[in-house]
């Protein structure tokens, strides 16, 4: 679990209601669900317009990367690298073999298998690299989903609130409705900027960190299985990769 992503949604929630409360409101005045069904229905249906479905699902799915983000040990991927330049060059390429079989990481496992097959560097590098394109591309399409819901949600929000200023104006006779008129005006305003400066747009860059952390490990991978092809030295290899971690 992400103790920064809760504490960070916490902490906004928290500082909005108590700084309505300091004020004298009450908090269950944004409270509003016309205001909610407005900005969030139309906010969800705008995005499913204009984006595939599969990368639609890929999108929602991912909004538990933002708070179980997958865990990357560089420290430990640059250990077993370096294990297996050493077997490499004590038992020779085939000696990888039992290692990619036996590899969870799919990208790694491919790298390793083109390594036993004794492909040459250049082209695994190429494919690798081909590889880490095509996952960034598809990670970073999840998080353009809710980019677009940042960009949607406050437009919507000022949509409710025209809504909402249309019911006070037909409702000037009847002083008992213009409430429930003002609140959706106002709080689908509210609704609309928060939803999109709280959430979808911190969501966003959140993913995109994520696949730009990801994507670096997989280069790092691939600078690392493509020098095992070239028979460097070991400790050439790790002196390299080491670069892709420092500060």
């Amino acid at each position: 679990m992400d103790a920064l992503s809760i504490i960070g949604i916490l902490l906004a929630l928290g500082a909005i209601l108590l700084g309505q409360s300091l004020e004298g409101g009450h908090i269950h005045s944004l409270i509003n669900g016309p205001a909610a069904l407005i900005v969030v229905g139309g906010t969800v249906g705008a995005s499913m317009l204009q984006t595939p479905l599969a990368v639609f699902f890929q999108a929602m799915r991912s909004v538990n990367r933002v708070f179980r983000p997958p865990g990357v040990d560089a420290e430990q991927i640059i250990r077993k690298i370096i294990t297996w330049s050493g077997v490499s060059r004590s038992e020779g390429l085939l000696g990888l073999e039992g290692v990619a079989e036996t590899e969870q990481d799919h990208f790694t496992r491919k790298g390793l298998r083109l390594l036993v097959d004794g492909t040459e560097p250049e082209v695994i590098r190429s494919i690798l690299e081909t590889d880490t394109e095509a996952r960034s591309h598809r990670d970073l399409q999840a998080a353009k989903v809710f980019e677009g819901m940042g960009g949607y949600a406050p437009t919507i929000g000022i949509l409710g609130a025209v809504m909402g200023l249309i019911h006070v104006m037909e409702n000037l006779s009847n002083p008992d409705k213009l409430g429930s008129g003002i609140a959706v005006a106002f709080v689908a305003t509210i609704y609309g900027v928060a939803l999109a400066n709280l959430l979808f747009l911190p969501i966003a860059n959140k993913l995109k960190s994520i696949a730009y952390m990801h994507a670096n490990m997989r280069e790092m991978i691939a600078d690392g299985i493509v020098s095992i092809a070239q028979g460097e030295n070991p400790r050439n290899i790790e002196t390299r990769l080491q670069s892709y971690i420092e500060q």
